[in-house]
């Protein structure tokens, strides 16, 4: 059996600045333009029964605005008309009203379940679209940035179950055929398992197919399915459609492929309510196993055979357990008899006394230990110097293990640890494992369309952007771009509801729930000359931070950043910021 690799994130030191020394806030005004909307955006508010965290991670900060990756300053929403409204700047000081490029077939008021409606650009001439009830569709738009041949129209659509946002997808184009895979999130109730919040997530890989010679229309060839306990932090699926990416709190794994979800849930419920073929205990001298007989078992059908390394109990003919046991016995000492409760007890008599057995037949998974009262007191009494009832006993001892006073509160991080997979497309196997650890995860950006989206995560106080490349095996992720002392900045921002960065990484920014924007900008030189008064030397460049408040109360939904504007959706309004003058 292959394992994964275990890999770690190669940090550029040369696009770190260890003497970066804060942002300065900038006064300087920011060209905002506002854009009322026809009609309000389709927001679908959480329901009563969608009252997890990972509810709302997927669906209650959802971010409502779409960014056409490869068209610069192309942003597209839906409307609660069912209208996907596309609003392309040319010109900040002449802007034209949002115009609508297509509209969803379904009545989406009609359904109550239904989530939010979600598209991904999926090249430059494709786009996949979900309108929430649980239909996906592939739209063929032309070439978008040319409104001649710009014509968005339905080249495949089809049920596929419970509703879902669609979180990523890809174009493949071959010789003979033209696929597109896309990935499609869910937040299933557990109808067994009920521990834990009684729900988990699904992510479905599905690959739509058309060949060109036998001009059919567009099917469905593969769907594939991924559970987990929490909503990905980060998903995709490589350029090549042979692998997939996640990074996440909670591992994902493929569940059987082919298999019916239910049987597979059935299945699994048997194995754990399934009874052990046997109890076993032991002492420092010996063990004893229990094993439960039929009811008509006599001694005669009980046969049993004792070797120093290895144990036979075959029960009326068949066998019943057998293997390598995980010490030596007497083998000439060990007896088996039949209790009165139609039970049958083997004591096995150790050779290494006081050799503790982690398991009896070893790789056996039928049986369960029992560990007696008595065991558990001195197992208990042999760890008792590595615990303690208070916090820090002997804070004033050589190496006091922690001083929580040096901990600011933005240095805390709830989460324990994620992690970076990668899913092989063909075995659906984990190929490669990265611990982030404490490598807090903050926002995706895509940096080249062609590629996989960037992720950006939290370096002791930086953050730093990391660009996949599936092509290349030994080192997958390349670290492309700073932005100094971000991680601890951002940290603070108690009610920031999404982050973002430009393409060409001159800036990063993050809106809070309502009104304000932060921008933070990378260093520049500076026009005029600045001292640094402590250490005596000139400051040739300075990160200014800028601040923008709209001029609205409704909540942002949606948020974009572009390397020359941001783009802020609020419920009836739409926002743009012009950040960066063009070059």
């Amino acid at each position: 059996m292959e394992v994964a690799a275990n890999c770690s994130l190669r940090v550029k030191r040369p696009l770190l600045d260890p003497r970066f020394e804060g942002y300065k806030l900038s006064l300087e005004p920011l060209p905002c333009y506002q854009l009322e909307l026809d009609a309000a955006v389709a927001e679908v508010k959480l329901r009563d029964d969608q009252y997890t965290l990972e509810h709302m991670h997927a669906f209650g900060m959802y971010n409502y605005l779409h960014c056409d990756s490869w068209y610069q300053d192309s942003v597209y929403y839906v409307d609660n008309l069912g209208r996907i409204m596309n609003l392309t700047v040319m010109l900040d000081t002449a802007l034209g009203k949002p115009r609508e490029v297509f509209r969803l077939p379904t009545d989406l008021i009609a359904y109550d379940n239904r989530l939010c409606a979600s598209m991904h650009f999926t090249s430059s001439t494709w786009v996949t679209l979900s309108d929430g009830t649980g239909r996906l569709y592939l739209i063929g738009t032309g070439e978008r940035g040319n409104s001649a041949s710009e014509k968005w129209e339905i080249m495949f659509n089809e049920e596929l179950g419970n509703p879902f946002i669609i979180i990523h997808s890809i174009s493949l184009l071959k010789a003979e055929e033209h696929s597109i895979a896309t990935l499609l999130l869910r937040i299933e109730k557990e109808e067994l398992d009920m521990k834990g919040s009684g729900f988990y997530v699904s992510l479905e890989w599905v690959t739509i197919n058309k060949k060109y010679k036998d001009k059919k229309k567009y099917e469905i060839t593969k769907r594939n399915i991924l559970h987990g306990k929490s909503v990905p932090h980060y998903a995709a699926i490589e350029p090549d459609g042979n692998g997939l990416m996640i990074v996440s709190y909670k591992s994902f794994t493929f569940v059987q492929v082919g298999q019916n979800l239910e049987e597979s849930k059935d299945e699994d419920m048997s194995e754990k309510i399934k009874e052990p073929l046997y109890y076993w205990q032991q002492t420092e001298d010996d063990l004893t196993v229990t094993i439960s007989l039929p009811e008509d078992c006599t001694k005669e059908d009980i046969q049993i055979q004792f070797l120093p390394d290895h144990v036979n109990v075959v029960l009326k003919g068949q066998r019943f357990l057998e293997g390598n046991l995980y010490s030596s016995i007497d083998h000439e000492s060990s007896t088996w008899i039949i209790k009165e409760n139609n039970s049958l007890e083997i004591s096995l008599i150790k050779k290494n006394e006081g050799l503790t057995w982690p398991e009896l037949v070893v790789g056996d998974k039928e049986g369960e230990f029992i560990r007696d009262s008595a065991q558990c007191a001195a197992i208990a009494e042999r760890l008792m110097h590595l615990t303690s009832d208070e916090l820090n006993p002997n804070p004033d001892k050589g190496k006091p293990p922690c001083n929580a006073q040096e901990l600011e509160e933005c240095d805390i991080f709830f989460e324990e640890s994620s992690s970076l997979c990668r899913f092989d497309g063909s075995t659906l196997k984990t190929t490669h494992v990265v611990n982030l650890g404490s490598n807090q995860y903050l926002f995706s950006v895509i940096v080249d369309p062609k590629e996989m989206p960037c992720f950006c995560l939290r370096h002791d106080v930086d953050a730093l952007l990391w660009q996949p490349h599936s092509s290349n095996q030994d080192d997958m992720w390349e670290h492309i771009a700073t932005f100094n002392a971000l991680g601890y900045v951002q940290a603070s921002k108690r009610d920031k509801k999404f982050f973002a960065c430009a393409p060409n990484y001159s800036y990063a920014a993050l809106c809070e729930c309502l009104r304000r924007v932060f921008i933070y900008r990378q260093p520049t030189p500076m026009s005029t000359v600045l001292y640094n008064r402590k250490e005596g030397r000139q400051v040739g460049q300075v990160a200014k931070q800028q601040v923008a408040s709209l001029e609205t109360s409704d909540p942002i939904l949606g948020f974009q950043a572009t390397n020359e504007r941001l783009f802020v959706l609020t419920t009836k309004n739409l926002f743009l910021i012009k950040v960066n003058t063009e070059n």
